[in-house]
């Protein structure tokens, strides 16, 4: 996705990082039940020393236009994610929470289903490492939503694009992502 706002050699030294790091060919079955003949293993990079500054980085660029105080997803793909933006804004003095989505809610201790700032009220952005169908970072919107957050986009790092743009666009909401298959080469 070409976006002025992004830095080029940081996005093209990420996409060698992803693709020399994450890239794993074989059968695989996708989170979403699809099977590709490749995985994109983004934990990988988002919590490698030289690709998770360039993505929180990047990430912030992508979206810099979204009025947001705190980002975050479903855990565990969007944990590194919302962690690498909030710290490249604290390293240019910006202010930036973060939150978690759990999968169900807690049964012991506060029984939360979000952890980290209280979202009420609150203007965030949902992201994600990898897209296949937008099926996980849309049950955390949805999370978000029923806890009166008011989700202003999503974001992920990877698109594969296989109709998670398409599923997010159509719950109403705007999508962007820093790479694509091309990107990586696949």
């Amino acid at each position: 996705m070409a976006n002025p706002g992004l830095d080029q050699a940081a996005k093209f030294e990420l996409a060698r990082l992803i693709t020399e790091l994450s890239v794993v060919h074989g059968k695989v079955t996708l989170a979403s039940g699809k099977e590709a003949d490749y995985y994109i293993d983004l934990r990988r990079a988002t919590l490698h020393h030289a690709a998770a500054p360039l993505i929180g980085r990047l990430m912030r660029q992508l979206t810099a236009d979204w009025d947001y105080v705190a980002v975050g997803g479903l855990t565990l793909g969007a944990d590194p994610v919302a962690t690498a933006m909030l710290h490249s804004a604290s390293a240019v003095g910006k202010v930036l929470d973060a939150f978690v989505v759990r999968k169900a809610t807690k049964s012991h201790g506060m029984q939360r289903r979000i952890e980290g700032i209280e979202v009420a009220g609150q203007r965030v952005l949902a992201v994600e490492d990898t897209s296949t169908t937008g099926g996980s970072v849309l049950t955390a919107v949805e999370a978000l939503n029923e806890a009166g957050a008011t989700v202003v986009g999503v974001a992920t790092v990877v698109d594969r694009g296989t109709g998670a743009r398409e599923a997010i666009e159509k719950e109403g909401l705007a999508y962007r992502y820093l790479l694509d298959l091309d990107d990586l080469g696949l």
